[in-house]
């Protein structure tokens, strides 16, 4: 048996690295007596679905001991460790998706055995603070946690590893399938995070109880995460075929508007005093400035000039800047070869799926993101040629798309009390000559500000207006955004105000709320999110966001329940993408809608199912 000993706040604390058959009978032993253990493993890397990927070492502790498992080894050490795997009562574990993961392909233990008996303590922290270190939170991670809750002499044991991995000619990228199983240092940090992890949750018990973090909420964060973690286990079908038409699709179009760029001075797109110079030389006004006191150029500056809305489509408010548009197709097409069509082509298992991450608490107000392989919430809503990599489960599977209809506007309706709001979403039937393709709570707004005889700009300005009201974007920003004039937002702004007054003294009181609390609002859920002290009136953004995600989880649940997880294949902002069998296609869609249907605070929350052909792209204009 090796033994290590290191202090932690003050006490001994021993790291066990069982060598013999001995040592792993007196290993099992001690787990039996244990009803709850905190568990780790330490892997290859991250890409858990490479060829090549494997478990090292799985490990396990409580507050004053660790045994760590040298599961690379085989044998009786794995048997060793799958005993007690399958036999522990409870775990703890931080980060517990990454786990279930590794252990449910490397171990005869099934994620659905031990997501049942886990409390990640990742999600436990984000429920008393969700911020990171930058919006002046503890952070999610291990490390900084147990320095804050738990010794503020933690080491950054990762630290020591990196520095190993480069004095052993790695990389800190390869030096975790590199180094040496029985390396002092790497057996110590793989030990010290099971014993930080036992103590961070009790620690976080404490606070929970201080809070009042609700128990409820904890259980509803572990179902959605365990649900996310199947539906990246189950992964996504590529094309690979068409993904080499994609890439060489890419860079052609790079070339093409670098070549445009460079007709007009710029060199380089991404050298904003090039871009910026070159747009003034053209008689194009830019304002804002960067925090190095140089000109904006960026996305946000650039789409308006290029007439572009958030969806790349034209606004019509004026005449394409070509460099604008260059500078945004160039960036684009380089951006989308490198995110996503070399990471489909280089990162596809031996089945040809990608395996995207689902982050399920990734922003402070709980909405989820998707990163690794596919981060598929950064495209454009209107996009089909990046899409059109994603193919449904099989030959006779199509893809589809279920979608709240106007989700963030009847949340605001529902949390703000909203009364004119609300009797446009209840209506059951609204009149389908104002309403052919049924009710549009935007043109609803216009028509009872401007009458019936109000226009499409009219719907578009007041749409802007009101996601104003519910992100938080300034006059400024919405004008930009929507093309119409800041005169014309800004008095949208105070006819929105006038119709909805809810809105604002919701605001108000929401604000005056969070200011007794010491800068917390508190969603309907029980989420606790910090605000900052200089943009409290962010409340909103923050509280609409946050109870839509939520009403997204809930119906996630609902399909869970209702037999539709080996459907779904994403959840992206308020929809929820699946592959189904085309023949019974309509019926699973018509189950999905059912799932996002429900009531809230008295406004009717609604969904529609979208079906296309095999690949996802075919939900926006693809032809396949």
């Amino acid at each position: 048996m090796i033994t290590y000993f290191h202090e932690v706040a003050g006490d001994t604390i021993t790291v066990f690295i069982p060598e013999t058959d001995a040592d792993l009978r007196e290993f099992m032993h001690w787990a039996r007596t244990k009803p709850e253990l905190a568990l780790d493993t330490e892997t290859t890397g991250l890409a858990m679905y490479s060829a090549g990927y494997r478990l090292r070492t799985v490990q396990f502790g409580t507050a004053h001991e660790a045994w760590v498992i040298h599961y690379e080894l085989g044998g009786r050490f794995r048997e060793a460790a799958d005993y007690v795997l399958k036999s522990c009562p409870r775990f703890l574990i931080h980060n517990a998706p990454f786990d279930w993961l590794v252990l449910d392909a490397h171990t005869p233990v099934s994620m659905e055995s031990l997501a049942p008996r886990t409390t990640d303590t990742k999600i436990k922290a984000i429920l008393v603070d969700p911020r990171q270190p930058k919006e002046g939170g503890i952070g999610t991670a291990l490390k900084p946690l147990s320095a804050y809750y738990i010794d503020p002499g933690a080491p950054d044991t990762q630290g020591d590893l990196t520095a190993v991995f480069n004095s052993l000619g790695f990389t800190k990228e390869t030096g975790w399938a590199g180094i040496d199983l029985r390396h002092p240092t790497y057996n110590l940090y793989a030990g010290l995070d099971v014993i930080y992890t036992a103590r961070l949750n009790a620690a976080l018990d404490v606070e929970h109880t201080r809070l009042g973090v609700r128990p409820s909420l904890l259980s509803y964060e572990h179902e959605i995460a365990y649900m996310c973690a199947c539906m990246q286990r189950a992964g996504l079908v590529v094309d690979l075929e068409y993904v080499d038409t994609l890439r060489r699709t890419l860079r052609e179009e790079e070339e093409k508007y670098l070549h445009e760029a460079a007709t007009w001075g710029v060199s380089s797109v991404n050298s904003g005093a090039q871009v910026s110079e070159a747009l003034l030389a053209m008689g194009e006004t830019l304002t804002e400035k960067t925090d190095g006191g140089g000109l904006k150029v960026d996305k946000e500056v650039l789409l308006p000039l290029a007439d572009l809305d958030r969806d790349w489509n034209r606004i019509g408010a004026r005449a394409p800047n070509p460099l604008a548009e260059a500078v945004l197709r160039a960036k684009r097409a380089g951006k989308w070869v490198s995110s996503y069509a070399d990471k489909f082509a280089n990162n596809h298992d031996a089945n040809g799926r990608i395996h995207p991450t689902v982050n399920t608490l990734q922003a402070r107000t709980g909405r989820m993101s998707i990163s690794g392989d596919f981060a598929a919430q950064t495209l454009p809503s209107s996009d089909w040629m990046i899409r059109r990599a994603i193919l449904g489960d099989g030959p006779t599977h199509i893809m589809g798309s279920v979608d709240f209809q106007a989700i963030e506007m009847r949340v605001l309706a529902a949390l703000a009390d909203v009364r004119r709001m609300k009797q446009g979403f209840s209506d059951p039937a609204p009149d389908p000559a104002l309403y052919p393709n049924g009710f549009d709570i935007h043109l609803y707004t216009a028509r009872l500000i401007k009458g019936d005889g109000a226009t499409a700009r009219d719907r578009k300005v007041f749409k802007g207006a009101g996601f104003g009201k519910v992100y938080g974007g300034g006059v400024k920003t919405i004008a930009r955004q929507t093309g119409a004039t800041e005169a014309e937002i800004s008095r949208a702004v105070r006819e929105y105000d006038r119709v909805f007054p809810e809105i604002r003294r919701a605001s108000s009181k929401w604000q005056r709320e969070a200011k007794s609390r010491g800068c917390v609002t508190v969603t309907p859920t029980g989420r606790i999110l910090p605000l900052d002290r200089n943009r409290m009136y962010a409340v909103v953004n923050y509280k609409c966001q946050s109870t839509a995600r939520d009403v997204l989880g809930q119906a996630m649940i609902h399909m869970r329940d209702a037999g539709l997880l080996e459907y779904m294949k994403l959840p992206i902002h308020d929809e929820i993408v699946f592959s189904a069998p085309k023949s019974d296609a309509k019926d699973i869609a018509r189950e999905f809608e059912k799932c996002m249907t429900m009531d809230l605070f008295g406004v009717p929350i609604t969904a529609e199912a979208d079906l296309g052909g095999r690949s996802w792209g075919s939900l926006y204009g693809a032809a396949a």
